[in-house]
């Protein structure tokens, strides 16, 4: 039996089933390419951007970020190209474009989360068409309707069934993966954003301090 024929036994309801099954898969492919290109070495990132802002290079920080080219650095390089206007518009750059990256992490999961808790109801759905199928039958020949007369139906039910589920478990367990995958990035991009931001103020500190015992001496 191949899937053609599958699809043919299981009624109208597989059409939809069989196009949630394309949609989760291409939005399961297109995040997992995406969430993997967006992990990057936090300490070895943390290590280079503290150097060349500690070292008050803000032009090479900011070439650093746009080379890496990942959430975080994006980020970071926002902030950056604010800091000739003070801190506050840099915490605010980076803050803004923080929840722009979270928005592009998290595209198309919601839709997956909808396929995988619409794929079994739609299941069921299959199932309740496929038995009431199966009860006309019966009722079109008098109670006289034989195991093959009902087969019909009772694939219908069990095909639905099947298949429902089976997207819907696929799908809600790469949803959960991908979430807990951005959550793991959002809080890797406040580590490095407040990090960034605490080095920026401990050197504008450190130049008023020295700007004052230059006035001293």
């Amino acid at each position: 039996m191949n899937l053609l024929s599958i699809l043919v036994k299981g009624g109208w309801v597989m059409l939809p089933i069989f196009l949630s099954s394309i949609i989760a898969v291409a939005i399961i492919i297109e995040r997992y390419i995406i969430l993997k290109k967006a992990s990057i070495n936090v300490p070895s990132f943390l290590i280079k951007i503290r150097n060349l802002l500690k070292r008050g290079d803000i032009k090479g920080a900011i070439e650093y970020c746009m080379e890496e080219k990942s959430p975080m650095s994006n980020i970071v390089k926002k902030g950056l190209k604010k800091y000739k206007f003070g801190h506050q518009r840099v915490m605010e750059a980076i803050e803004s474009a923080g929840k722009q990256e979270i928005s592009r992490l998290e595209r198309g999961l919601p839709v997956l989360a909808t396929i995988s808790g619409v794929a079994p109801l739609l299941g069921f759905l299959g199932t309740v068409t496929g038995m009431i199928s199966a009860f006309m039958k019966i009722q079109d020949l008098q109670g006289s309707a034989s195991p093959s007369d009902l087969a019909g139906g009772i694939w219908e039910a069990l095909l639905t069934t099947a298949f429902g589920l089976i997207v819907g478990i696929i799908a809600l367990t790469f949803y959960n993966y991908f979430v807990s995958r951005v959550n793991k990035l959002v809080i890797e991009m406040e580590l490095i954003s407040n990090d960034v931001v605490d080095v920026l103020e401990e050197s504008s500190k450190k130049e008023i301090t020295d700007d004052n015992l230059e006035i001293e001496l």
